[in-house]
């Protein structure tokens, strides 16, 4: 029997295809698309009810996630356990913006704090058997719209409970319907019509009934809508969650759609003729090979040459595709080379290393950073950084926005950190954190370039021996000039008393009083210095006399001032008011400011010390008429060893004292601020009567 030839074929099964396709259209096709988009409508709005109430759900689990978090911040305990409703109202204001809550609140022992000006029944919420951690669906008000709401007890503080609800509403059931496409309505179980006979009450009914999905195609204007049960964590049924689509979205465009088929079909048909009658030259075949050849490579088999193909273009065209077969061969096996060698290094070092992108989400995490964080690689790729390190830095602040060493590194080629992270288990685990510059070559499509960091542990005998070194260079450096001029003083004291008058021998023991002093400023910043950086700096909290603590300053550095003829202006309120704190700290702050403005005032100068009481803080400062600071210097000087440049005197210390002082404040609950003024520089320390 003759075969047909490959054109004949083609030609044949084209015009078969355009005869069936012409007579299914004529014959079936109107009833059909018209099934077809009655289910593709229903299954649309279907699908949209569906995807709402899952949108309910994942606004249920940000609920639950975000009053876990409120209950565990420690700056909410602390306004609670001190009583001080107003602050614990704008704490929880910012934070029910930040989570977008509809109205959170706080109890501790049957005292309620909320936020929203509707009042809400926030004993019962709490007393209901729904568990702590766990979220319910509710209406307070009679009419009202349904309530989602979430519970969360403070596991630090068993007596405090922390209440978020969410208003599911119209404004809520709108913004849902904008992510799943479809209007979207939120109807309580109670209000549904359990006896009339319209046909979208008797769809509500029976999927509250049959506790399933329902789709009709109800109403007038007709519409396709699908009713969806809504539950609660138990599995109680409380609302009916609607979605709607109008019918004249789908007739519109079914109609449109039956216009173009039936002009399309003629020209399908001589279409199909003509690519019929060209793909039978004798493209048909090698294509089709070479088709199948380059599917099983695109699916990894790299090993199955491709095939000979006639013709000048289908022969080039097999020609170039084997030799992009052997290419990518060479360069998967190179590239899986170097993946392991990486991947050998990577998991064979000591340190931990991880990799971020542009966002700082975590890409990459190797074992060894895994352990040190105890996490396992899988929960922390695709989380920010600074979520699963949670580092604070010696300040006891979170470092990411202002001194995270990675976004130094894009700056600055290179950025290393010591920081305190804290591991899943809760525990704190000093490390040191190296940031690399973001690799370069990133391929388009890509996120960004990815940043390595070294995450290395720092053990307690590294920091000992960090610190101790840091000490002993700083000692070394600092203590040579008072001790030379101390040693100066007592050789000839030593060698001339026998010959030397009273007022001689008084002016030499003031020059060794002045330099013991010196020595005493200077060790005492240097151990403040060491304990912060360490963490291991705490404060007593004591009733404080703030006049007691100014005289002992004045006492202190009253030799230093005398030495430079100066003059001290007290003018402070009487009685000043007791705060708590650490009076030996709050001294060392005035002691700091006195010998600053001692070094940096001219001699014979007035230097003064004033203060104001205000209704929140106690405001004490310190002036003298010296250079003032340099432009821009009010932002760096209360760094650690910084030094006003220009402005300090030969005989300057190590540019701790600010940095001390600004750490004692900080920890009293205060702030510091240095102020230029016509002449000199004003230090104000402005401190909390209420801690």
């Amino acid at each position: 029997m003759r075969k047909l030839s490959l054109s004949t074929m083609l030609v044949t099964f084209s015009l078969g295809i355009v005869g069936a396709a012409v007579l299914g259209v004529g014959i079936g096709g109107i009833s059909l698309l018209r099934r077809l988009a009655d289910d593709r409508a229903q299954a649309q709005v279907l699908w949209a009810s569906e995807g709402a109430v899952e949108a309910v759900g994942r606004t249920a689990e940000r609920l639950v996630m975000g009053v876990q978090l409120l209950s565990e911040r420690p700056t909410l305990h602390r306004l609670m356990a001190a009583g001080d409703a107003d602050a614990v109202r704008a704490y929880l204001a910012d934070y029910q913006r930040r989570a977008g809550f509809s109205n959170c609140a706080a109890g501790m022992e049957g005292d309620w704090v909320s936020v929203g000006t509707e009042p809400m029944p926030w004993p019962q919420i709490t007393d209901d058997d729904a568990p702590t951690g766990s979220w319910r669906i509710h209406r307070p008000t009679p009419g009202g719209a349904l309530v989602m709401s979430a519970v969360a007890t403070a596991t630090d503080h068993p007596g405090l409970h922390v209440v978020a609800v969410r208003e599911l509403d119209e404004t809520y059931a709108e913004r849902t319907g904008g992510k799943v496409g479809l209007p979207v309505t939120i109807l309580a179980a109670e209000d549904v019509d359990h006896e009339g006979l319209d046909p979208r009450g008797m769809m509500h009914r029976r999927s509250l009934e049959e506790g399933s999905a329902s789709v009709a195609r109800v109403g007038s204007p007709v519409s396709f809508r699908a009713a969806t049960t809504l539950r609660d964590p138990s599995g109680r049924v409380v609302g009916i969650v609607e979605a709607m689509l109008p019918a004249a979205d789908v007739d519109a465009p079914l109609a449109r759609l039956m216009r173009t088929l039936i002009g399309l079909a003629a020209a399908v048909g001589l279409v199909m003729i003509l690519v019929s009658l060209w793909v039978a030259r004798g493209i048909a075949g090698p294509i089709e090979n070479l088709t199948h050849a380059a599917v099983r490579m695109g699916r990894g088999d790299l090993s199955s040459p491709m095939p000979r193909a006639p013709g000048r273009e289908t022969g080039t065209l097999g020609d170039a595709m084997e030799e992009m077969r052997e290419r990518v061969l060479r360069l998967t096996r190179e590239l899986e080379r170097r993946k392991a060698e990486a991947e050998a290094v990577l998991t064979g070092i000591v340190e931990g290393v991880y990799s971020v992108d542009r966002e700082r989400r975590i890409c990459y995490l190797n074992p060894q950073a895994a352990a040190i964080l105890g996490i396992t690689p899988e929960e922390a790729v695709g989380r920010f950084c600074g979520d699963v390190l949670r580092p604070r830095d010696a300040a006891g602040e979170r470092p990411c926005e202002r001194s995270c060493p990675i976004l130094h590194a894009r700056f600055r080629g290179s950025a290393c950190a010591t920081e305190h992270v804290r591991r899943e288990d809760g525990t704190w685990r000093p490390v040191v954190i190296t940031s690399a510059p973001p690799a370069t070559g990133t391929d388009a499509g890509e996120p960004g370039p990815l940043q390595f960091q070294v995450l290395r542990d720092e053990t307690e005998q590294e920091a000992s021996r960090r610190l101790r070194d840091a000490v002993l260079a700083n000692i070394s450096h600092e203590f040579r000039t008072p001790l030379s001029a101390q040693l100066a003083s007592l050789e000839m004291l030593r060698e001339k008393l026998p010959d030397m008058a009273t007022p001689d021998v008084s002016d030499l023991v003031s020059s060794i009083e002045r330099g013991t002093l010196r020595l005493t400023q200077l060790i005492e910043n240097l151990l403040e210095s060491t304990r912060i950086e360490a963490g291991r700096d705490s404060l007593r909290r004591i009733e404080v006399q703030l006049d007691r603590v100014v005289e002992e300053a004045v006492e202190f550095v009253s030799p230093l001032i005398q030495q430079r003829h100066q003059t001290l202006e007290l003018d402070l309120p009487y009685p000043l008011p007791v705060i708590q704190g650490d009076p030996q700290r709050l001294v060392q702050v005035f002691v700091n400011l006195l010998a600053n403005a001692n070094k940096f005032a001219p001699p014979d100068s007035p230097i003064r010390v004033g203060g104001r009481v205000g209704r929140e803080t106690i405001d004490l400062w310190v002036e003298d008429q010296g250079p003032g600071l340099p432009d821009g210097a009010d932002g760096v000087i209360f760094g650690r060893f910084v030094r006003a440049l220009g402005t300090e005197p030969e005989a300057g210390g190590m540019g701790l004292g600010l940095y001390i002082v600004k750490s004692i404040v900080a920890r009293h609950g205060g702030r510091l601020e240095a102020r230029n003024r016509a002449p000199g520089t004003r230090m104000c320390v402005m401190l909390p009567r209420k801690p």
